[in-house]
Parts: structure tokens; C-alpha cells; sequence
């Protein structure tokens, strides 16, 4: 009998999980390695699973592929791994037992780097080891990409008249993080081929059956769902999860009421759980007819902007924007006096760094919101990833978003060890481009796991691009890479050299995004020396260094080198763009304020307030 056959009419128990067992024994480096170090020991898990009852195993093949294997130097051996687990997986099974053969997502919450196509080379070459070694079926567990998972399902329903189980993750009971309800995923599936859909991992039994209640029977498939153990725990500084073998059977006979009909365990699962779930279904009939819920839609009023996004004004008219650093101590007198100085000159936005080359400084989302309360010049956030994992940069944007304060500069931030705290841990959980892609779901009204914020967000996101490297090329088309993701205007470095201006914009003329291009006075030559030497991005040419360095001991007379080599730059921006970034030296707003004055009377477009 296939497995198909076996489906149309009984309830199939899958196994639980490999890596909880192998985890909880001590091991310190990746399951599937045990295929070839201790084959012994996996045959064993399989059996013990097939003893609780279990129809249906799985290969230890879950994390074998190549970029996950890469991390145990054994990504030369992807081939050897799959094998080795299929032969492993025959010889613990009996005559009764189903091998499913399993593959895992590349991309999760952290979302992976690698194209569609080099997912699918990967996973073509994982699918044909498993199929030559005589599988019952390919498992493709949890995938929370729903592209993903439809271009490895299709790719392997074209090649391979085999039968295939398509599982998706989601992080919460009714959408998956891209927003998709999902039983429309799930319907998506099945028309791309899917034999059996469903879902596993994330969530323990009690939120699956809040989904499934959503779920209608497919019309030429079958549901399949492997729950969590539990909700993780801490316990004496370890992650458990729940001994709770009781209460998950009793809710698989629920999922069955909800259409399941193959109930497997994901992580913290064992083989005392699949003897529960085998002896509470065994006599169970799939159902043939469900009532279903539906997701609760809401429609909710679209918050609408109050003034025109940054991109707006420089896409209009010259913009200057200047940066100011918050503190690094409590004392903010010097801080806001430059914010009016700033506000009086007519500056359009102050760009507020995000603790840059990881120091410590003062909130600048609290700095934001003050600037916001007391003065009429609009702050323009700086955002790390460095900082903060995905919920903390959530809750952020939300706070920002409830602020008013809808300009941000996504940027993954310095790696902690540069800063004044070295042994800090650098988080990471996305990179810059990631965050864009969280921000304009946040505009969508959509957060990072999918469900509802209930309102939309009117976030204008700025990129970084540095154009101080020796091709420039590349450097486009990361930012390329950059307005996929998100971005819609960007900031550069500072820059040093006049002809540099001209250069950029020859390599990016072709980009329908603005740009504002980054000056910085110098404020003396040993200044010029560390910002030459060691701020990552900043780079100047000799000519500058020695020009700086024969008036090193005049204060006067370097001010005004400093003036004139910055309106040289001015000047040269202003032919190509419509928008200035000042970056403030150390506080000294007197300096960024006369050069935006500058660039104010060249351009016309300086307030009453600066002619007078």
C-alpha cells in the first residue's frame, strides 16, 4: 500500500523529534552528523519512535543542507549525509513503517541571503539523494517562505512522480509573516501539487488547533500537522520544553476532528507523546465535512500623512538635512541650542545618529521626540540592527510610528567591539536591508510575523551608501539591492573630493532614487588623520591630508580651510543633487549651520529668518 492509499482512509501518526533526543543528551554539533559519526544512535531514536506506534519516519536530514552544513565544515558531504540517513531510516523501519524523506527551509525568520535559484540547486540535490534512496515520500518542513516553499515543490513535482508533504511555519494562528491567511498558502500549495499540506513547529498543540479551526478540507489533499511540545521554558538557565505527553494527545484527537489526518511532533516531542497521540487515534475515522471559521478580517481607517516624506522635498526642491549626535552624558544644553540654531537656519530635517561606531549615547528616539514636541524642524531616526532583535525593533517602530515620527535611516550598525563596549553582544537578528522589508509591511499595516497592526505606518526609509571605495559599481548595486528591499532615498559618507561628486553621479544617474551626498568639516589634522585611518567608509586623499597638515598649528586658519574645502564640495553637489547631507563635528553646530547657509543662498532657498 502507498502512502497516499493509506491516507484516504486512517489516520497516520508521524514520529517526533531527532534533534530534542539528541540535544538533551549532550550534543554540541549538528544532528545530521550523527548519520555518519553514530548511526547506531539515530536507528535507535527511529525505532523507539516506530515502537510508540509511529506509521511514519523521517530522515535526519532536516538541516543537511549545503549553507547550514557549511557552519560544521561539512557541507562536502551533503550527499554522503542524505544517504547514509536513508539507509539508517530502512534499516530501524518494518514492514508497515513509511520513510518520508525530509528537507528544511533555508529561509526563516532571519530571512536567508541566497536567491530562489540557488535554494532550489541546493534542494534538487538534497531531493535526488533521497529519491535514489528509495523514500516513501519528500517531507518539506518548516518553510516559513512561502515562495520558497513553492519553488522546491514544484521544482520536485516536475521531476519526481512522488508523493509530497508541504509544511509550512507561521508564527502566529492566522497569517503567515508576509501578511498570506493561511489556508490560502495551504490552497496554494495543493494547486502547485502538494499531496499532503500543513503546518509544524512554532506553536504547541493549542495554538495548531486554533489555526486548523480556519482550515477547510482540501479537495485533492489531505492536512497534515506536527505541533511543537509546548511553549519553551527556562529552567535553571536551559530552554525545556513541557512533559506533557497527556494533554498533547488529547488534543491530536481535536486536530482530527479539525481534518488532520498525518499528526507527527515537532521539537520537544518524544517517543511517550507518539504513544499517546497512536493510542488516542487508532481507532479514529478521518473526517469527511468541517465546519469552518472564518479569519476575522478588520478593516481599519488608513492613517494618512501630515507633511510631505523627505524623498518628497529633495525630489522637489534642494533639501540639506544635518546630522547632530546626541550626547554622551546627560547634559543636553549644547544638544538642543543646536537644534534651534539648526531649526533657525533653515535646515530641513537633523538626522539623528543611532549610538554610531558603538557608543554609547543618549536615546535619539527619545531625543526625536522631544525635537518633535518643542521645535518645528523635523528629526530623521537612525535605526540599528545592531542593538536589537526583532522584537525590540518592532516595538520601536511602533513607538516611533505612534510619535509621529515617520523618517528613518535603516542601518545595520558598527559590530560592538569597535565601540566603548567591546565584550557587548551585537545583535543581528536582520541587517538593514531586513528592517526596510519589516518597515514597508509596517506601511502595509502588516508586522514582521504577519498579523495585523490594525493601522498602517507612514514610514519614508533612507539607506546608507558608501561611495568611498575603489569601484563604484558594486557599491550600486548593493544599493540596487538596497530599493528592493525598501529604501526610497539615500545617504552617503562623507566625502572629501569634488571630482567624487561628478562620479557618483555618472554610476548612479540611472537610479530613480534621491541621494544626499555626506560633507563634514574637518576640525584640525589630527581630525583629518583618524577619520582617514579609522572610521570604516571615510577615506581622504593625500592633498587633503597635507593641506590640513601645514596649517595644523593655526586654529584660525584651519577653520577656514576646513570652511572653504566644504563649500568646494557644496558647490559641486549642487550640480548634480538635490540633496546635502552636513554631517556636525563633535557638536560644533556654528559649522554646519554656515555651510547650510551656504548652500541655502546658492540654491534660493533660504527661510526669512536666515536672510535676516
Amino acid at each position: 500500500m502507498s502512502l497516499k492509499e493509506a491516507l484516504k482512509n486512517q489516520i497516520l501518526v508521524a514520529d517526533g523529534a531527532i534533534g530534542t533526543i539528541l540535544y538533551s543528551e549532550g550534543l554540541d554539533t549538528c544532528p545530521e552528523s550523527y548519520n555518519l559519526t553514530h548511526p547506531n544512535k539515530i536507528e535507535q531514536i527511529h525505532r523507539s519512535y516506530i515502537e510508540a506506534g509511529a506509521d511514519i519516519i523521517q530522515t535526519n536530514t532536516y538541516g543537511a543542507n549545503f549553507e547550514k552544513l557549511q557552519d560544521f565544515n561539512l557541507e562536502h558531504r551533503v550527499k554522503e549525509i542524505h544517504r547514509e540517513a536513508v539507509q539508517i531510516a530502512k534499516r530501524a523501519s518494518n514492514d508497515h513503517t513509511f520513510i518520508l524523506g525530509t528537507v528544511g527551509g533555508f529561509r526563516n525568520i532571519k530571512k536567508s541571503n541566497l536567491s530562489i535559484e540557488a535554494i532550489q540547486y541546493h534542494t534538487e540535490i538534497q531531493i535526488e539523494t533521497l529519491v535514489n534512496e528509495g523514500v516513501d515520500g519528500i517531507l518539506f518542513e518548516t518553510y516559513y517562505d512561502l515562495e520558497e516553499l513553492l519553488a522546491v515543490l514544484k521544482d520536485t513535482k516536475a521531476r519526481y512522480d512522488i508523493p509530497i508533504i508541504a509544511q509550512l511555519t507561521a508564527s502566529n494562528t492566522n497569517y503567515l509573516r508576509n501578511g498570506t491567511p493561511i489556508p490560502d498558502a495551504l490552497e496554494t500549495l495543493v494547486k502547485a501539487g502538494a499531496d499532503v499540506v500543513g503546518l509544524n513547529c512554532h506553536h504547541g498543540p493549542y495554538h495548531m488547533i486554533k489555526t486548523f479551526k480556519h482550515i477547510d478540507l482540501p479537495d485533492h489533499a489531505y492536512l497534515s500537522c506536527y505541533p511543537n511540545a509546548s511553549l519553551l521554558d527556562l529552567e535553571d538557565n536551559d530552554l525545556k520544553y513541557n512533559n506533557n505527553s497527556d494533554y498533547f494527545s488529547d488534543a491530536a484527537k481535536e486536530l482530527v476532528n479539525q481534518g488532520v489526518r498525518l499528526i507527527g511532533g515537532c521539537c520537544g516531542t518524544t517517543p511517550e507523546h507518539i504513544k499517546k497521540i497512536k493510542n488516542v487515534v487508532k481507532d479514529l475515522k478521518p473526517i469527511k465535512h468541517k465546519n469552518v471559521i472564518p479569519i476575522e478580517t478588520k478593516q481599519y481607517k488608513k492613517q494618512n500623512k501630515e507633511e510631505p516624506s523627505i524623498k518628497e522635498l529633495v525630489q522637489q526642491r534642494p533639501t540639506v538635512i544635518v546630522e547632530l549626535d546626541t550626547p554622551k552624558h546627560l547634559d543636553t544644553n549644547k544638544f538642543f541650542d543646536g537644534i534651534q540654531a539648526l531649526e533657525d537656519a533653515g535646515v530641513d530635517a537633523v538626522t539623528l545618529a543611532d549610538n554610531s561606531l558603538a557608543s554609547v549615547r543618549i536615546s535619539n528616539i527619545a531625543a526625536a521626540s522631544i525635537i518633535k514636541q518643542k521645535y518645528k524642524i523635523r528629526p530623521l531616526v537612525h535605526l540599528a540592527c545592531r542593538d536589537r532583535n526583532l522584537i525590540g525593533l518592532q516595538s520601536h517602530l511602533m513607538g516611533l510610528s505612534l510619535l509621529g515620527i515617520n523618517d528613518i535611516l535603516t542601518i545595520t550598525g558598527d559590530p560592538s567591539k569597535v565601540g566603548n563596549f567591546p565584550g557587548a553582544t551585537s545583535v543581528f537578528d536582520v541587517n538593514s536591508s531586513g528592517l526596510a522589508e519589516i518597515i514597508t509591511q509596517f506601511n502595509q499595516g502588516i508586522n514582521a510575523d504577519g498579523d495585523t497592526l490594525r493601522s498602517n505606518t507612514n514610514f519614508s526609509v533612507a539607506g546608507a551608501f558608501n561611495p568611498n571605495v575603489r569601484r563604484l559599481e558594486p557599491a550600486v548595486k548593493r544599493l540596487e539591492k538596497k530599493i528592493e528591499s525598501g529604501m526610497e532615498y539615500f545617504i552617503t559618507q562623507p566625502i572629501y573630493e569634488p571630482e567624487r561628486v561628478k562620479e557618483i553621479y555618472e554610476a548612479t544617474k540611472h537610479i530613480d532614487a534621491p541621494i544626499f551626498i555626506g560633507i563634514m568639516p574637518i576640525t584640525n589634522y589630527n581630525n583629518a588623520l583618524f577619520l582617514h585611518n579609522e572610521v570604516p567608509g571615510i577615506k581622504l586623499s593625500d592633498t587633503v591630508l597635507n593641506t590640513f597638515e601645514k596649517v595644523k598649528d593655526d586654529r584660525d586658519a584651519t577653520r577656514e580651510l576646513s570652511i572653504n574645502l566644504s563649500k568646494q564640495l557644496i558647490d559641486a553637489v549642487h550640480q548634480y543633487f538635490n540633496g546635502l547631507y552636513l554631517v556636525t563635528p563633535f557638536l560644533k553646530y556654528d559649522l554646519t549651520v554656515e555651510l547650510a547657509n551656504y548652500s541655502k543662498l546658492k540654491t534660493g532657498t533660504q527661510t526669512k529668518e536666515a536672510i535676516l
